[in-house]
């Protein structure tokens, strides 16, 4: 068993994470910028896998342009517009790493890297310090749903002297999420994708969590802070992250939010 996350007595405030849109995500973590699944493209219709249609309704909160250099993107997965897109894809040319599942690095090339679940890989620090990026499992929809909608992942981050970092990616799956609260809780900042998508070739099951499921996760995490993200921008999300703060609400764990 890995050993737990890190817990030093600072506080996750000092690790910046704004949410740009739908899944994206910007992490400042050891002098480093994390971005998750980039996605920049104007609304409209995308194409994903089986002839399926996804919408896109809203335009990101920023441009790759204004949003800076990156360092290292954090990849859940390549097939689905809504967690990579055609200006995401062009942004990973310029990103010195990134991370993402085996069939997603195969597909991309580049510097892409594929990180099997547990698998670590260490990351110089400007300071002189390393982080040290580690594959987390995540299933995108029920059991058996693989061969449809493909490999997904998450990730951890941690560093010797700053809180622990989970990313979940489309992940719909509380068993795993269990998996990682066994070897990383408590997780001081977890990133968690909700907006309980759904489609009617897998009869409408949930692909990602929803927001009741999002509270479990974050209660399983132990995490203090939890970050929601891919709740908006997409017609197939059919929670937002109003249903999120409902849930959390409910749950008596509204405290932990960060919403802005």
């Amino acid at each position: 068993m890995a050993a737990a996350g890190p817990t030093p007595d600072t506080t996750s405030e000092q690790i910046p994470v704004r949410v740009l849109g739908g899944p994206t995500v910007l992490i400042e973590y050891g002098g480093l910028r994390f971005l998750t699944d980039p996605t920049f493209d104007a609304p409209g219709d995308y194409p994903a896998p089986s002839g399926r249609v996804l919408t896109k309704t809203a335009p990101p909160r920023t441009s790759p342009a204004e949003l800076g250099p990156v360092d290292v993107v954090l990849l859940s997965h390549d097939q689905h517009a809504d967690n990579l897109d055609h200006l995401g894809r062009a942004l990973l040319a310029d990103v010195p790493h990134t991370f993402t599942t085996a069939s997603a690095a195969g597909r991309l090339g580049g510097a892409t890297r594929a990180l099997a679940p547990w698998e670590s890989v260490e990351l110089p620090r400007p300071d002189g310090g390393t982080v040290t990026v580690t594959g987390a499992p995540g299933l995108h929809g029920p059991k058996g749903s693989e061969p449809i909608v493909g490999e997904v992942m998450g990730f951890v981050l941690t560093s010797a002297d700053l809180p622990s970092v989970y990313v979940s990616g489309d992940n719909a799956s509380l068993e795993l999420v269990q998996e990682i609260a066994d070897r990383y809780a408590p997780v001081d900042t977890a990133v968690l994708f909700a907006g309980a998508p759904r489609l009617p070739v897998l009869d409408n099951a949930l692909l990602v969590l929803d927001g009741a499921g999002t509270a479990s996760a974050a209660r399983l995490l132990d995490a203090r802070r939890v970050v929601p993200a891919h709740c908006d921008s997409w017609a197939h999300f059919t929670e937002t992250r109003d249903d999120v703060v409902t849930a959390f609400t409910a749950a008596g764990l509204a405290d932990r939010l960060q919403l802005d």
